[in-house]
């Protein structure tokens, strides 16, 4: 009997971050080495036979989806040490799985595109590096739409949930509890009201996305521009790491999901997963 892969919404820190040793990342780091292969069985028969990976640094009109044999990185980051723009992800692709996620996509509607160049970007490659190192499980990249849809995103997680029961584990790869750059580094997050903010905020995000009915959950999530503090954690026109989540949030279907907390610059960073 087939292995039913997971679905996993993960935080994957500030650009290379991770690998580099910040400690400001250490519980991230933790959560990726050690929680994320646990959940995807890693080194064992049922590990995936190929990882979808729902990338919040790659947004276009319509689903991408990159379909080579192999891939580039792409280190869209600048400023960093010389030692992250040589970091290398030798994994293979799969023209196969991209093709299983078109025609799945195409199934509810949504006519995804294929792109056999484009490489894997830092929402894809950092986090794998630190999930699985070895680098045998192929991958296929996914892109975020740049309309922000809450539905459509919810729609593509819903055609990807048929691909786990032939063992594909979906990824989102994204900052669901807070992605606000100009907050960020203003030093707005060391204020106590900022804090109490954005913990109301992640309780709203938990509530929906471990809702069990998968119609409520859905519902719920259209309406997230209308939570507390909504437009502060993901500025306007800048929810590409929100979305992620809601993909997998579609995929995972009946039942109710779990999650893990990671502290990152003195907040607590939300994760989801369904199995």
């Amino acid at each position: 009997m087939t292995h039913r892969a997971p679905v996993i919404s993960i935080s994957h820190g500030g650009g290379p971050m991770p690998i580099l040793g910040d400690p400001g990342h250490a519980a991230i780091v933790k959560s990726l080495t050690t929680k994320v292969p646990e959940l995807l069985k890693i080194g064992t028969p049922e590990q995936p036979r190929a990882i979808v990976l729902v990338t919040a640094h790659w947004s276009e009109r319509v689903p991408t989806i990159s379909s080579g044999k192999k891939h580039s990185l792409y280190y869209d980051y600048s400023g960093f040490p010389a030692e992250s723009y040589k970091l290398k992800y030798d994994a293979p692709g799969s023209p196969e799985v991209a093709e299983e996620v078109r025609a799945a996509l195409q199934k509810v509607g949504l006519e995804g595109e294929l792109d056999a160049q484009r490489g894997w970007d830092h929402g894809v490659f950092i986090p794998l590096l630190l999930i699985h190192p070895a680098a045998t499980i192929p991958i296929v990249q996914l892109s975020v739409l740049a309309s922000e849809s809450p539905a459509q995103h919810y729609r593509m997680g819903q055609a990807l949930a048929s691909l786990r029961d032939s063992n594909v584990a979906i990824i989102g790869s994204g900052f669901a509890s807070f992605h606000n750059l100009r907050l960020m580094f203003s030093g707005a997050l060391n204020d106590k009201s900022f804090k109490t903010r954005n913990a109301a905020w992640s309780k709203a995000v938990e509530n929906a996305v471990l809702e069990k009915d998968d119609g409520e959950r859905e519902k719920a999530l259209e309406g997230w521009r209308s939570w507390p503090g909504a437009f502060e954690m993901h500025p306007r026109g800048g929810a590409e790491h929100f979305m992620p989540l809601v993909v997998c949030a579609g995929a995972g279907g009946e039942g109710k999901g779990e999650r893990w907390v990671d502290e990152f610059m003195g907040l607590d960073m939300y994760s989801f997963y369904w199995t």
